[in-house]
């Protein structure tokens, strides 16, 4: 029930941003919903996969982000506009935040007082984390595009 409260929580708050940003990509105001759900599903599939699959962030980034952009590419189609106007506002929820935040104060200390071997660890592990989560989410906004749009078939 905890795990469902939280998955419940993550899409909810998820959808706030996804919306805003989906209005700031002046996405039509009929598909802003679509936007919303989009990042909700995104978010709160990435929560599941983290709390309860026990996957790495990393990875379920990347499947949070594949399904979210499979799944923009059939809404697409069946309202006849571009892809990225969903996928694109719905990704920005699962951007790494709290990591970069973490390197940026770790970089800034060891800045202000010198290199210790705990600030260059925590600089580096969340730099490179927030670099994964990043490139990620790349990939899986590119998924549709590697799979269907191709010229060559992929086999």
């Amino acid at each position: 029930m905890n795990l469902l409260w939280g998955i419940l929580q993550q899409m909810a708050l998820a959808s706030v941003p996804a919306a805003g940003f989906g209005m700031l990509f002046n996405v039509p105001a009929r598909v802003l919903w679509y936007c919303a759900a989009g990042g909700a599903l995104g978010r709160g599939l990435r929560f599941a996969l983290v709390e309860g699959a026990h996957l790495p962030v990393e990875w379920s980034t990347l499947l949070a982000a594949a399904t979210v952009s499979l799944l923009g590419v059939a809404v697409a189609q069946r309202l006849r506009a571009h892809p990225k106007v969903f996928t694109v506002a719905a990704m920005i929820p699962m951007i790494p935040g709290v990591p970069l935040f973490k390197t940026l104060i770790a970089i800034a200390q060891i800045q202000q007082r010198g290199l210790s071997d705990a600030l260059l660890s925590t600089a580096i592990t969340q730099g490179l984390q927030a670099l994964f989560i990043v490139a990620a989410l790349a990939v899986g906004l590119a998924v549709p595009g590697l799979l269907f749009y191709r010229r060559r078939p992929v086999v």
